[in-house]
């Protein structure tokens, strides 16, 4: 079977080895990769592993995800490919009319606070994972992250910077001040910080295989906390919740398969923009050329004009496969000047704050795993007695029933538009790599320029993760690492791109874990990449 062909040596600047094992877990925290390395001691496998280091990075990354998250995954069994939705739904009490009686009609709902919640979905994931495929008992796997809630870590510098810029902004929102104010003030890097109250749900949701946080105590407690500030979300709604076995989306592209998630997340947009680039001889450009960056933002451009304008959870005006349709997908890359940037807008396919990690083990199970609040601290709210910080995904859906996405609008029981996606990569219908990039809309296209640098150009995964990265805004808006070669910056400005030069990667270019396949059997290990952008830590044995 032919593997990605990797290039030797890394012409980046890296703080960064790759690590290669039989067993690995690749967190953007070293805590939680102790976590899953933990439970692969313990004789676990890959799923047990997963679930450790993400109970555990809800706790040690408090700004990117917490215990009222949204999780996805893809895992690869051993024999084939599954899917799982957590994502949570929109209270009962959501429609259009409570939104514009109380905030008049608007494109998006409001971005913090109560009216920003959904239903939690993460612990959901980890029971649905553990159910199926967990060998240890659920209890031990919440254990490393209730003793680390307990007992304290120190506040590394980067969880520490993202921290303090959102604290002005939530700090008057229920429960926030309480629970990550300690002081009255910001933790200072290196200062010991206990979260006693999420130990305590940790060990119920433990010891109830998850179902005390949807039926039982700590759904009264968050629910009443809510509703006591104003807010919709009610026990039905909880009660109501079930994650969703779901098959990935694929697409093909020279050779390989990009899996992902399919709507009403944005996965689907890196598959639009490879099949885009299928269309082109990337391989003939040099790699970090003007002439190469320029066809992969092209494409990425196209994909998110028809995301934005079609992706939804349910009822959606065309379809996965329409959007994907090879021939659809020709007509749009021939919309791409090689000369001049471009604003593109929709087409028309019916002719005819986020924490990522991998896990996997030598049995040959992988997992692509991801969970976060959204933006930094979700919605700002937490519930005090049991620590649950709340996503605020709702303020992915649409508040305008005349919008150009009605498909998104909100209503009761909906799925908002999701901007978080796992990513795994087949060969023959065999694994090849488990991996994710996170922040925002910069998911995709980390996923899209990750894998041209290892497909079309033989670039390992840690010279992949260490590459200047390009991130698209809006219209002819990008930003760009200080890292890229300013004759590279200079070029794509004479091509009529708006180029900003941005200086802090972490906060705009993502970071990002990559597990890889060395051979057959799976016991002769994989090559693992962790991305510098964060102060993660690929560990494995």
């Amino acid at each position: 079977m032919t593997r990605l062909n990797f290039n030797p040596g890394n012409p980046y600047a890296s703080t960064r080895i790759p690590v290669f094992a039989r067993n690995a877990v690749s967190t953007s925290h070293p805590l939680g990769a102790q976590a899953g390395l933990r439970m692969l001691w313990k004789g676990g496998n890959a799923v047990d592993a997963a679930i450790a280091a993400a109970a555990t990075m809800a706790i040690v990354e408090p700004v990117s995800n917490g215990l009222g998250s949204d999780a996805f995954c893809i895992l690869w069994d051993g024999k084939e490919l599954h899917g799982l939705n957590a994502s949570g739904r929109a209270p009962q009490g959501w429609t259009p009319e409570y939104f514009e009686r109380r905030y008049g009609r608007q494109p998006k709902l409001p971005r913090r606070g109560v009216d920003s919640i959904t239903v939690p979905g993460a612990v959901s994931a980890w029971a649905a994972l553990h159910e199926r495929f967990g060998s240890l008992p659920f209890a031990e796997l919440m254990e490393p992250a209730a003793e680390i809630a307990e007992r304290g870590y120190l506040v590394p510098p980067v969880v520490q910077q993202k921290w303090a810029a959102g604290a002005p902004e939530l700090q008057d929102q229920p429960g926030f001040s309480e629970s990550f104010l300690p002081s009255g003030r910001v933790p200072r890097v290196g200062e010991l910080f206990r979260f006693p109250a999420a130990a305590r749900a940790l060990r119920s949701i433990g010891a109830s295989a998850g179902r005390s946080f949807y039926e039982g105590e700590i759904a009264q407690a968050l629910t009443a906390f809510v509703q006591q500030h104003g807010g919709c979300l009610g026990m039905a709604d909880m009660a109501a919740h079930r994650p969703e076995w779901v098959k990935p989306l694929a697409k093909d592209y020279r050779g390989f398969t990009l899996h992902e998630i399919p709507p009403g997340g944005q996965g689907i947009a890196a598959q639009i923009a490879l099949g885009i680039l299928s269309n082109f001889d990337l391989a003939s450009l040099p790699v970090d050329s003007v002439a190469s960056q320029h066809l992969q933002i092209e494409a990425m451009k196209l994909a998110f004009a028809d995301v934005y304008r079609y992706v939804a959870d349910a009822g959606m005006e065309v379809t996965a496969e329409q959007m994907l349709d090879d021939a659809y997908l020709a007509a749009r890359a021939r919309l791409i000047d090689p000369k001049r940037a471009q604003d593109f807008k929709a087409g028309n396919p019916v002719q005819g704050g986020t924490i990522y990690l991998t896990a996997a083990d030598e049995s040959g199970m992988m997992v692509s795993f991801i969970q976060s609040n959204f933006a930094g601290f979700g919605s700002g709210v937490v519930e005090p007695s049991f620590g649950i910080s709340l996503q605020n995904r709702g303020h992915g859906f649409s508040g305008d029933p005349d919008g150009p996405n009605r498909a998104n609008l909100v209503g009761p029981g909906k799925r908002p538009f999701h901007t978080i996606i796992p990513a795994f990569l087949t060969q023959d219908g065999q694994p090849v790599m488990s991996f994710g990039v996170m922040g925002g809309n910069m998911q995709p296209q980390g996923h899209m320029q990750t894998l041209v640098r290892m497909i079309d150009y033989g670039q390992s995964p840690q010279a992949a993760c260490d590459a200047p990265r390009w991130r698209f805004n809006e219209g002819m808006e990008i930003n760009v690492e200080s890292s890229m070669s300013p004759a590279t910056v200079a070029g794509l400005q004479a091509l009529g791109h708006h180029v900003e030069v941005i200086d802090d990667p972490y906060q705009d270019f993502g970071a990002g874990q990559f597990i890889c396949r060395m051979g057959e059997p799976a016991s002769e290990g994989y090559q693992v990449a962790s991305d510098p952008r964060r102060d993660g830590l690929a560990a494995g044995f």
